[in-house]
């Protein structure tokens, strides 16, 4: 198709490592070799990116999963129905504290790398404390009020027996506000996606007390999102984008191509972090403290080929995260509708065409 006229599509991303495979298939040649031309135009927001989708600002973008089964069941403001074609990764997220909050959690048994709950109970102590001696409640912060990142770092503080709408203080800051806010003083911890973690950790301002891989095992995360009617109008070019990431998803998973992937995201127009924060990333070295060794943990992040099914199975994941967290009602009539904006057969069906087999 490389003699015939592309069509363009606006894709909206965040500055996030998991916004990979969208610059990989734009700038590595996927998607050039499936008759497209990304344009791939930077947000600052996940507000942002949920309206200029439902406007028609963009054709489609990097979303967080509960996004599209909160739109699906009529939570947002525009009430837009919204597809999944294809997902853009699992993984990634962490829960940081600042050195402060830290030092105060070690007093009471938290250690990097202990388990989420241990971490979490360390947590409760230094709440319980400050409680009884008047101080202000600490305040957390994450990305939207429908993503995981709420959902785990909820789940995370009830692990350790923090009630997270009593205890505690949660608020909700863009990704690229957090470590400013962290180093401010305005927030006491956070849960986002890379690289914002590393570099709370590596600018000395922040601890990593929890990787959610070991909160959710497998943790859904980004898809690509777009209208449910541009996708019913335009099912050859949404067969072409799925082809595209998968191509992408290919590449990537070949470590052989991390320090290239690194670099290419480390350009000011896609994520602008260091490249060698978002390398040991990729290669799964994670450093929870500044100075102390990383740990290795390989299912911190995926964006291979398993890990962009648009499982059907996620919207009754999130589902239930919204039932215990008062977002719905107990009511399982809208599962349906939730269930539907995830196009898992028809991920399937588009790679079947094109003789592979999705795993």
């Amino acid at each position: 198709m490389s003699g015939a006229a592309r069509t363009e599509l606006k894709i909206g991303f965040m500055p996030l490592l998991d916004c990979a495979l969208l610059v990989v298939a734009h700038e590595v040649g996927m998607a050039r070799q499936q008759g497209l031309a990304l344009r791939l135009l930077r947000e600052s927001s996940w507000a942002n990116i949920r309206d200029r989708v439902a406007i028609g600002h963009f054709d489609a973008a990097q979303m967080l999963v509960p996004m599209v089964v909160a739109e699906n069941l009529g939570l947002g403001h525009f009430k837009t129905p919204l597809v999944a074609p294809v997902a853009l990764g699992t993984g990634g997220n962490a829960i940081i504290v600042s050195r402060e909050l830290w030092q105060a959690m070690q007093s009471f048994g938290a250690c990097a790398g202990a388990e989420p709950a241990t971490q979490a109970r360390a947590l409760a102590e230094v709440v319980k404390r400050r409680a009884a001696a008047g101080e202000a409640q600490l305040t957390l912060a994450m990305v939207f009020p429908f993503s995981c990142h709420n959902y785990e770092l909820r789940d995370w503080l009830v692990s350790g027996g923090v009630d997270p709408d009593r205890d505690v203080r949660l608020v909700v800051l863009p990704p690229p506000l957090l470590v400013d806010a962290l180093r401010g003083g305005q927030v006491d911890g956070f849960c986002v996606g890379e690289p914002w973690n590393s570099l709370a950790v590596d600018a000395g301002i922040g601890v990593i007390a929890a990787v959610c891989s070991d909160v959710w095992p497998s943790p859904p995360e980004k898809v690509l999102g777009m209208r449910a009617g541009f996708a019913a109008e335009n099912p050859d070019v949404v067969a072409r984008l799925v082809r595209a990431i998968h191509g992408a998803a290919m590449w990537a998973a070949d470590a052989s191509n991390h320090e290239d992937l690194a670099q290419l995201l480390a350009q000011p127009r896609y994520v602008g972090a260091p490249a060698r924060l978002m390398l040991a990333v990729l290669q799964g070295a994670i450093r929870h403290e500044s100075g102390e060794p990383a740990l290795l943990r390989p299912d911190f992040l995926k964006l291979g080929p398993s890990a962009i099914i648009p499982r059907t199975a996620y919207a009754e994941l999130i589902h239930a995260r919204m039932q215990r967290w008062g977002q719905v009602t107990g009511d399982t009539s809208g599962l349906d509708r939730a269930r539907a904006g995830f196009l898992e057969d028809g991920f399937r069906s588009v790679l079947a065409a094109a003789g592979v087999q999705a795993p």
